[in-house]
């Protein structure tokens, strides 16, 4: 977990320690969707020198047993008075906890803070008041951390927020991407490491899971198909916690994961309205589980199409939901007749998405023709051959242009391909155009000696996806 912390969660953990290292009070906001590993970057931050550190969780439960254990947390860490057993307010809490800090640097974490503000809702109200009279005079760092994406964005950052504009800095953890992704397979073949990624959202609670099998397929027999495992249920507990209505949610990824992508095909499985479907996609979009993509470069305000981003739900709605009576019942090789025969159709969504990463992770150490400011997909009507047609990927910036294409195949990529693309870059006249093509299975000679001649053209495989360091 170490190396997943050095690699993935560098730019959070060098930050925190900047925060830290001010002789100041500060106050940092840590959120992000469930399993993403908020709690263990905080907790690799604060073990690391062994800072002081008064580490609560809250819990769904009343307000007088959280300030019960909110106590016990800190008289763990300042025994002087812990004879009283509790503190009979917040306010004498922190005030404890000012008067035995003497000036030092000390962190104050409260994980779970959505559950604290829902059993005492005027705790947002206490803490700012008590930040603006006390704590800014303090070297006290206060560290909120929540899941719950709504609340922390509106309760705990939004303008309406008693606690607005008292934050130093905040940080809403991501996911992994396929690169950092990787460190929980060392061992593993670069295609078994991609499928990691694939099947897991970059979720380092779920990579972890799945990096204890001997191998990636193992690991994931072992945690979605099989009744007692990890991943069997676990995108339908997520709705359960997060939304009040889980059926409807339910209804509307799986209608998209079925070939639904548009709002009022949507609408029409889940027999909803579309301005009632709406809100409950808007919803879901920021979770994190859906998005809509519109095609890059489009004008006249197109619709766009909705999606499944979350990898992990992706993989579950396609292949976990019809195989639910083989897995009740046990049967054994339910991944390789069900599931197998699919991953590289599966996979080819997956790989686009990687290839995109790929490219912003050059864009940002600045290792591109040009640096550019958007990237996305695009397909639509092409004006010269007049046929509908798709470009993988569209990095763009100003009259500059990459073309990517990228297909998970088991042949090699030759010069067709690339003349494919240079015929679908004609419709973006007057454009300085870079093409990159990604191969699984790599290039035959002739296209591989032409790019040798083209200064224009980028042939990327597997290998080289993983032959760039850390951020």
């Amino acid at each position: 977990m170490a190396t997943f912390l050095d690699s993935g969660r560098i730019f959070e953990l060098r930050s925190l320690e900047k925060l830290y290292n001010r002789d100041e009070f500060t106050f940092a906001v840590v959120y992000g969707r469930r399993r993403v590993g908020k709690t263990s970057l905080i907790s690799e931050f604060i073990n690391r020198d062994n800072k002081k550190a008064i580490r609560f969780t809250a819990t769904e439960n009343t307000s007088t047993v959280n300030l019960e254990n909110f106590s016990q947390s800190v008289f763990s860490v300042f025994p002087k008075f812990s004879s009283l057993g509790r503190f009979p307010s917040w306010e004498s809490a922190f005030d404890y906890i000012v008067e035995q800090s003497e000036g030092r640097k000390l962190i104050v974490f409260i994980d779970e803070y959505p559950y604290l503000a829902k059993a005492q809702p005027s705790i947002s109200s206490e803490i700012q008041r008590y930040i603006d009279l006390v704590l800014q005079d303090t070297n006290i760092m206060l560290i909120l951390c929540g899941s719950s994406m709504s609340f922390m964005e509106n309760q705990v950052l939004g303008y309406q927020s008693p606690l607005y504009g008292r934050r130093t800095a905040q940080y809403k953890i991501k996911p992994l991407d396929y690169y950092d992704s990787a460190e929980f397979f060392m061992n593993a073949s670069i295609e078994d490491k991609l499928l990691g990624y694939a099947v897991t959202g970059g979720i380092p609670q779920y990579l972890n899971t799945i990096s204890k099998s001997p191998t990636v397929e193992e690991g994931i027999k072992d945690a979605f198909f099989s009744k007692d495992g990890f991943l069997y249920e676990e995108p339908q507990n997520l709705l359960k916690q997060e939304l009040r209505e889980p059926a409807m949610y339910n209804a509307i990824i799986t209608a998209i994961a079925n070939g639904a992508t548009k709002m009022n095909e949507i609408a029409l499985k889940v027999n909803e309205k579309d301005n009632k479907v709406a809100t409950y996609i808007k919803n879901l979009i920021d979770l994190g589980i859906l998005e809509k993509n519109v095609p890059m470069l489009s004008k006249g305000g197109r619709s766009g199409i909705y999606r499944i981003k979350d990898n992990m739900y992706r993989f579950w709605y396609r292949f976990v939901p019809g195989a639910f009576t083989l897995i009740d019942n046990r049967y054994e090789h339910t991944y390789e007749e069900k599931v197998r025969p699919f991953v590289n159709d599966f996979m080819g969504h997956v790989f686009e998405d990687v290839c995109m990463q790929y490219l912003t992770r050059l864009n940002v150490k600045d290792r591109l023709p040009f640096l550019f400011t958007d990237i996305g997909k695009w397909w639509g009507g092409n004006p010269i051959t007049k046929k509908e047609t798709e470009i993988d990927i569209i990095a763009s910036s100003g009259d500059k242009l990459i073309l990517g294409e990228c297909k998970w195949r088991n042949k090699k990529f030759g010069p067709d391909t690339y003349k494919g693309l240079k015929e679908r870059a004609a419709m973006f006249i007057d454009k300085d155009i870079h093409f990159f093509i990604f191969s699984r299975s790599g290039f035959t000679v002739s296209l591989t000696e032409e790019a040798e001649k083209d200064d224009r053209l980028t042939l990327v495989g597997l290998n080289d996806l993983f032959n760039i360091s850390f951020p």
